[in-house]
């Protein structure tokens, strides 16, 4: 059985860690990225409790290996920029255990030490195409030599939400654009004690979103609404239209918005610029070979901190199942379009309530709408049962 993993990132790693050493399984995980650039891996990122429990349920030592690079995530604040406070939950009422809060690049070395060996680290896939026997050809460059792999019985496809084999495959997925700018930051801890668990302030739609990260640093984002499908325009990439999107039209900044203003506009230059969008769910191609996780398979609005963890999540379930299939002797190419078949079915239903709550929790960030009003329905009954839905509910082999 031959198994070749396209991307080295959450769900990659974590597949790659439960084939490794299989009897009959030969597993080749291809990076395109060398072991030590983490240019393109974010800044910093929160991760679900659902993920938490996941991996846990899992693996328990590569769970304890993520939770040793990072902070626990326990509550939820929301305040308006002035100060006045919304929203304040503890996790514990909604989820079984704490989420975390972790750099990028932390999540990556803690999973990639953890598949050290499986790696082929500056391997680029320039094309993927079906070949004898219904089986794969994968070609990629390695350092500038081309290499090929020839009769790959399962493709897994983990390379993110611009994925090159998803776009060879299936198309490119057709983007949903939601009308949001999304920038993000991670800068020194110079906050003096002012930023610590997961929060976020409104000055009307405009958001701001801030936490502590391991290695003295804060993880800083932030939101504001423009006309759905537009580019982002370079006069608002700028500090003075920044520092007006938070700053309270009567009354001045909290301490903590004061910092964060101050910050976000003292590190323009160094802002990493995104939309709020959404690309349609696909978890195996037409011929049944290729199995898509994470952001390949479903890119999602960020608003509940969704993207990695249903990484996490989809990497958890296929890597069990593979296991499971393995363990009854029942791994083999012929068993793949099946196996693959099941994975779909496990997890349809779920990502799609995952998308749904993520993207109905984006309300607050869409122009005209009136932050107060929407916040405190977070605190109503229906919202903290879809939330606890979301933190508790995993999807099980």
């Amino acid at each position: 059985m031959k198994i070749v993993i396209v991307g080295a990132g959450v769900a990659g790693c974590i597949v790659a860690r439960a084939l490794a050493a299989r009897p009959g399984v030969e597993v080749t995980c291809l990076e395109r990225v060398a072991a030590s650039d983490h240019s393109e891996s974010g800044t910093g990122l929160n991760v679900g409790p659902n993920a938490v429990k996941a991996l846990a349920a899992h693996d328990r030592r590569l769970g304890e290996a993520v939770l040793a690079r990072s902070f626990p995530w326990k509550s939820w604040r929301v305040s308006l920029t002035d100060g006045t406070v919304l929203f304040d939950l503890p996790l514990a009422r909604v989820a079984d255990n704490d989420g975390i809060r972790i750099r990028w690049s932390e999540l990556y070395a803690a999973l990639r030490g953890e598949a050290a060996g499986l790696i082929r680290y500056g391997a680029q896939v320039v094309r993927i195409a079906y070949a004898e026997a219904g089986r794969l050809c994968i070609e990629y460059d390695e350092h500038g030599a081309r290499r090929r792999l020839d009769g790959v019985d399962l493709l897994v496809a983990a390379d993110g939400r611009y994925s090159v084999t998803r776009e060879q495959l299936a198309g490119a997925p057709q983007m949903r654009q939601h009308g949001v700018a999304i920038y993000r930051l991670l800068v020194p801890d110079t906050a003096g004690g002012l930023i610590d668990d997961y929060e976020q302030w409104f000055n009307g739609p405009n958001r701001l979103l801030a936490f502590r990260v391991p290695g003295d640093a804060i993880y800083v984002a932030g939101t504001f609404p423009i006309a759905p499908g537009a580019e982002i325009a370079e006069d608002a990439r700028r500090a003075p239209f920044l520092r007006a999107l938070y700053t309270p039209a009567h009354g001045a900044p909290s301490p903590q918005c004061r910092w964060l203003i101050d910050t976000i506009c003292a590190n323009v230059g160094s802002i990493h610029w995104a939309r709020l969008q959404e690309s349609p769910p696909l978890y195996r191609d037409a011929r049944g070979r290729v199995l898509f996780l994470g952001d390949a398979s479903h890119g999602m609005v960020p608003t509940l901190g969704q993207g990695a963890t249903q990484a996490v999540e989809d990497a958890c379930v296929a890597a069990d199942l593979l296991v499971k299939h393995h363990r009854a002797g029942a791994l083999d190419s012929d068993a793949v379009p099946a196996l693959l078949e099941e994975f779909e079915r496990l997890r349809a239903a779920r990502v799609r309530f995952v998308m749904d709550f993520s993207r109905e929790a984006s309300d607050t960030l869409m122009a005209g709408a009136d932050p107060v009003a929407g916040t405190r329905r977070k605190l109503e009954a229906p919202f903290q049962a879809q939330l606890a839905r979301l933190y508790r509910d995993i999807t099980t082999v």
